[in-house]
């Protein structure tokens, strides 16, 4: 029986990933710093869901306290690592940058060191689509280049990568980055667009359009996401014999037993079509406030996904009009409206 820790496990994917694994009988340990970036309320309410579940332990701590960390994962002895916790959101990065390097930086060194203390079969670190940046040739493939960051929150992530590839080369461990690309869902982040856009259409106020509205995203719902995380669990990478034995299409290291992959729906929703769904599922219509493009943003993401399919044989396939009902029967009943 597989043992996963994952970090972040009170946070939105963390959530829904440790509910997939107990209910397919493996042993989680969670661990999650619980900060206020957003309402504390909400992850304890998560955490809540899982408490109870034969199976499933946790410990409250930050990342950066290494040896806090290191002897928590010890005393759990996991097969499998799962690092989801971080400082997301590309528009707070301009606010508290340090937080950034400390959490995503810091942070994910501490986890990697652990794992390879430990030996685990399998480190997974979490990615974000942002690495992409300036990129504009779509959609996006895990062998395309990368080094053009427009945000800290995606150079944090970029700078973890490569980290962890290097650990990889080093020690022989493992390791799987997953790129994940716009999720939403039932309990997720406030701070996200799903969440303010569907408060406001249900209270009635305006929402801030981006772009004057002339932009796109590769939404994965989170039920999608998580199955294949669960399933690239079962996938790690092997070091190459040679680097003539890795083929193009598989993101490979040439030297290391280390991998990207991109986990998106595979298909870029405008912002139009998105709003539009929201009204759908609130009956309600939307009041645009049109503005510019933010710092940091990005116009469009959109990925390919076939490396995840050849891996896994699964292809995320939730549509934005399913998605967004599901959020707002959520939201709905979660603030008793």
């Amino acid at each position: 029986m597989k043992r996963v820790y994952i970090t972040g496990a009170a946070g939105f994917i963390g959530y829904h990933l440790a509910a997939l694994l107990l209910d397919e009988g493996l042993v989680v340990h969670g661990f999650d710093g619980m900060t206020p970036y957003y309402d504390p309320q909400l992850k304890a309410d998560r955490l809540a869901q899982l408490t109870p579940r034969a199976g499933f332990t946790f410990t409250r701590g930050m990342l950066e306290d290494a040896q806090a960390l290191a002897a928590d994962m010890a005393a759990f002895r996991p097969d499998v690592v799962v690092h989801l916790a971080a400082q997301a959101g590309v528009r707070y990065s301009l606010e508290a940058p340090r937080s950034y390097l400390s959490a995503n930086i810091e942070g994910t060194f501490n986890v990697m060191e652990a794992a390879r203390d430990l030996g685990v079969k399998h480190l997974m670190l979490a990615s974000t689509s942002s690495v992409f940046g300036a990129n504009t040739e779509m959609p996006y493939r895990e062998t395309d280049k990368a080094d053009r960051q427009v945000s800290l929150y995606a150079a944090t992530k970029k700078a973890t990568e490569s980290l962890s590839h290097a650990w990889a080369h080093l020690y022989d461990l493992p390791t799987t980055c997953f790129r994940f690309f716009t999720v939403y869902g039932p309990w997720g982040r406030p701070d996200m667009a799903p969440f303010k856009f569907t408060k406001a259409i249900l209270n009635g106020d305006p929402i801030d359009v981006y772009g004057q509205g002339q932009m796109y995203r590769d939404f994965t719902y989170v039920s999608d996401l998580v199955r294949a995380l669960r399933l690239l669990i079962d996938v790690p990478p092997q070091r190459p014999a040679t680097p003539e034995a890795i083929a193009g299409a598989d993101s490979l290291s040439t030297v290391a037993p280390w991998r990207v992959v991109n986990v998106g729906n595979g298909e870029k929703v405008s912002l139009g079509d998105f709003i539009a769904a929201i009204e759908a599922a609130t009956g309600k219509p939307a009041r645009r406030n049109m503005m510019g493009m933010q710092q940091g943003d990005v116009v469009a993401t959109w990925a390919d996904t076939t490396l995840l399919k050849t891996l896994t044989g699964y292809q995320p396939k939730t549509g934005i009009e399913a998605g967004m009902a599901e959020f707002v029967r959520w939201y709905r009943s979660y603030y008793k409206l």
